[in-house]
């Protein structure tokens, strides 16, 4: 009966979770799903490799839909014993978002118990982190891989701080299996991330420890660490070693080549260009925007109203006044911060930063500092090129820290730190002495409504122009951008207002509780209210009910076109290039294209569009076995070109011409005969052979295609050289003729290539990664240690209770 009414709150409290998430992604109970934008991309990369494994109820890992051939490992490939991933499926029971904004409240209300919060209060702080902007917004636009990564972050927080706490055995299983959960979300720059807070948390503890001489604490708990960081890492073994294998094929790694497309020399030591990582670097006033939402904007769709001083510029241009009112309302490119386009600024709640503030006049506990430093650091990095003096460094000198774009997205951070602060803070002010109540309560609330009021002095040091500003000016006129700029003045206005009036609100209601008007829980609910309220209707503004749409829009979000129809009348082998829609999910989900979406494109290939495809050889196109070519008139409609020079699927060769550098290897692309000679980088590849008698009749046929598994038939009078166009992949790709496995190699820098001899052969390419194979096995092995140490753990906890006793 105890044991009922200690569990019986925190039951409650999920049920709470479960029907808020419903109840906010209201028309998931509908039947309807997400329009997310990033997932109909996804889904059209994914399209080949689904299909097969429907068809053959086997995976594939590879798929020609995309770039011209690339691994599923970042495509949502199933691996054999991803147990953690069937806990985590067991977590995530809700319909899609919900399962997500669940997952944030159910992560951040451990934390909270672990810092023992009272339930209410954690009940709310919860709410408060899950409905964090960002956190809604990135749900809306379909990053689910880092939204479901966030949401296991303040679990491994939580699991962290147990350990340091000497509670070894629910720490270290919490840990164990949160990171395991937070790795199996496949998301690793918010993995890497919470990396950079755990640093600064160890920090903060093992100083603490070192200062009491506690060493043989400080041992435990580095070993507890060490045992749970090797069963969660096992138990994503496939994927993590398949990752860091495709990594070296990727944009993400550093290029070969030391000059770039238009022949200046690459001075890039990072494994990307520098402009490309910090694009979305975090302006430092715009930083602003996280305890005041519109005072950059908001975002670069923000809807307007008939108030709005873009409206008024309308009608005086005789524009109807129903028109003017919808065009306003549709959305207007408000956001004038130094990044390149927003969906939502990135606010965390007024009252959350009052509370935030209030924690440094009420906590005594000093771990309130990490957490400080935590969010500080997050703050600073999340600047980007705004502060090269520290994103130089990372870049430069911390290991992998380069690998990642969107400095800005490192906010994350902050966006734990400061509702941890602020529920810290909501407590502890409850447990003050009354005098000292007060006290802290005017200190926050002056500090508060001090940032407020620094930053509407501060108003006249903005012009409120934004970076594309030059191009509104261009298509609209002076008149329009003025009337634009006046918008944004009201939004910077009107918000610092609004938070203003949330901070002053919450601290009536404290300042109630204090002269005894209200009772405890009447304040603390009034003010969990407005701390969610003040969030909720913001986010309201960016992602709601006219975001979904029904199954099928999103099961099947491209609809066949006229030019698809034409092309797939055509049943062989071949690729389509679509110029308009090079970079989209769109060409890959009807066709083979060596375009997609991705944010880890095949390096090799993107290198071959911007150094010679961008330069209109067609003769990369033609080894590519690109038999279609989409363009469009000049209505905008689209056609179809048949390109009637391909080299089709597989081609012998006259020639080799030998090189020693991946520089001469595309540079020896720039006029190569592709049909006759092949380009090998021989320090790489050992070809006996240099010049071939070819055949004029020889061929090579494609019998049967599968995305892993491609079947050939050759005839050539001679010892031969032939080029496939399939995309060389040094891992996993085996191939044989006759049954006899020989050496793939590279040529025309991306292409693979076999010597065949001369006669009628057999020829078979399969992808059968190895990678795979040994993740696997160690997976299976580690989700058996895992299991091992649970049971262990529990046995352990109730002998330790029954001894209590």
């Amino acid at each position: 009966m105890k044991q009922f009414q200690k569990l019986y709150p925190h039951a409650l409290i999920l049920l709470g979770f479960v029907l808020i998430s419903l109840i906010y992604f209201y028309p998931v109970l509908q039947g309807k799903q997400i329009s997310q934008s990033d997932i109909v991309q996804y889904t059209g990369m994914a399209k080949e490799q689904n299909d097969f494994r429907k068809a053959e109820n086997v995976e594939p890992f590879w798929t020609n839909s995309a770039f011209g051939g690339m691994p599923t490992y970042q495509l949502g490939a199933k691996y054999p014993h991803d147990y953690i991933g069937m806990i985590d499926d067991a977590l995530r029971f809700l319909p899609r978002p919900a399962d997500y904004l669940f997952l944030y409240f159910l992560g951040f209300y451990g934390l909270l118990l672990v810092l023992k919060i009272d339930p209410l209060k954690a009940f709310f702080g919860a709410l408060a982190f899950g409905f964090s902007t960002y956190l809604i917004i990135i749900l809306g636009v379909g990053h689910n891989a880092k939204a479901h990564a966030i949401g296991y972050l303040p679990l491994v927080v939580a699991g962290f701080i147990l350990v340091f706490q000497k509670k070894y055995v629910l720490g270290g299983l919490l840990t164990m299996f949160a990171v395991a959960l937070e790795i199996n979300a496949n998301h690793f720059q918010m993995t890497y991330y919470l990396l950079l807070l755990l640093l600064i948390l160890s920090g903060y503890f093992a100083y603490k420890l070192i200062k009491e001489k506690e060493f043989k604490s400080l041992l435990l708990i580095t070993g507890t660490f060490i045992v749970a960081g090797i069963f969660a890492i096992g138990a994503n073994a496939t994927s993590l070693l398949a990752t860091a294998e495709y990594a070296d094929f990727s944009m993400r790694s550093k290029s070969e080549l030391t000059f770039n497309a238009d022949g200046s020399k690459n001075e890039t030591t990072s494994a990307m260009n520098y402009d490309y990582i910090t694009a979305y670097s975090y302006g430092i006033a715009e930083s602003f925007n996280l305890i005041a939402p519109r005072l950059f904007g908001g975002s670069g769709n923000e809807k307007l109203g008939t108030d709005s001083k873009t409206y008024e510029y309308l009608l005086g241009e005789k524009v109807p006044e129903a028109q003017a009112a919808e065009y306003v309302s549709s959305g207007m490119p408000t956001y004038w911060g130094d990044q390149p386009g927003v969906a939502a600024p990135a606010y965390i709640g007024a009252v959350v930063f009052f509370l935030a503030v209030l924690a440094f006049f009420t906590d005594k506990r000093k771990i309130k500092y990490a957490f400080l430093g935590g969010a500080i650091a997050s703050l600073l990095l999340s600047w980007g090129k705004n502060f090269p003096l520290l994103t130089d460094f990372f870049i430069d000198f911390v290991p992998m820290y380069d690998k990642f774009r969107a400095v800005s997205s490192i906010q994350v951070i902050l966006e734990l730190c400061i509702p941890v602060l602020a529920i810290m803070g909501f407590q502890s002010f409850f447990k003050l002495e009354k005098e000292f109540r007060w006290k802290a309560l005017w200190q926050s609330g002056a500090i508060s409504m001090g940032v407020i009021l620094v930053l509407f002095l501060c108003k006249g040091m903005f012009n409120f122009s934004g970076v594309n500003d030059s191009y509104y000016l261009e298509s609209y006129g002076p008149q329009f951008l003025a009337a634009l700029k006046d918008d944004r003045m009201t939004f910077y206005s009107a918000d610092l207002l609004r938070s203003g009036f949330f901070i002053l609100v919450s601290a009536a209601v404290l300042w109630l509780f204090i002269k005894n008007r209200l009772a405890q829980n009447t304040a603390i609910i009034l003010v969990g209210l407005l701390m969610v309220a003040d969030l909720f209707f913001v986010d309201k503004n960016y992602v709601d009910g006219k975001d979904f749409v029904s199954r099928s829009e999103v099961e099947v979000p491209f609809v066949e076109t006229p030019t698809d129809a034409q092309i797939l009348k055509d049943t062989t082998n071949y690729r389509v290039f679509d110029i308009a829609g090079h970079l989209s999910g769109r060409t890959p989900y009807f066709h083979k294209s060596i375009g997609g979406y991705s944010a880890v494109n095949p390096r090799r290939m993107e290198q071959l569009f911007n150094y010679q495809i961008a330069k209109n050889n067609m003769e990369i196109l033609n080894m590519l076995n690109v038999k279609y070519i989409i363009q469009t008139d000049s209505t905008g409609a689209a056609f179809p070109v048949q390109n009637p020079n391909i080299n089709g699927n597989a081609w012998f060769v006259k020639e080799l011409k030998a090189v020693n550098s991946a520089d001469a290897e595309m540079k020896a692309l720039d006029k190569l005969d592709t049909k006759n000679n092949a380009v090998v980088n021989t320090t790489e590849f050992e070809i006996k052979n240099k010049a071939f008698a070819k055949d004029s009749v020889a061929t090579i046929i494609l019998d049967s295609y599968k995305p892993n598994h491609l079947k050939y038939t050759s005839n050539n009078s001679n010892d031969g050289l032939a080029v496939f166009s399939e995309m060389y992949y040094k891992n996993g790709w085996k191939a044989t003729i006759d049954g006899k496995t020989v050496e793939i190699f590279r040529a025309n820098y991306a292409l693979r290539a076999l010597q065949i001899p001369a006669g009628n052969h057999k020829i078979e390419f399969k992808f059968e990664p190895q990678v795979v194979k040994t993740g696997s096995t160690i997976a299976l092995f580690s989700s058996i240690g895992m299991l091992l140490l649970l049971i262990g753990g529990i046995y352990f906890e109730n002998k330790k209770i029954e001894y209590r006793k």
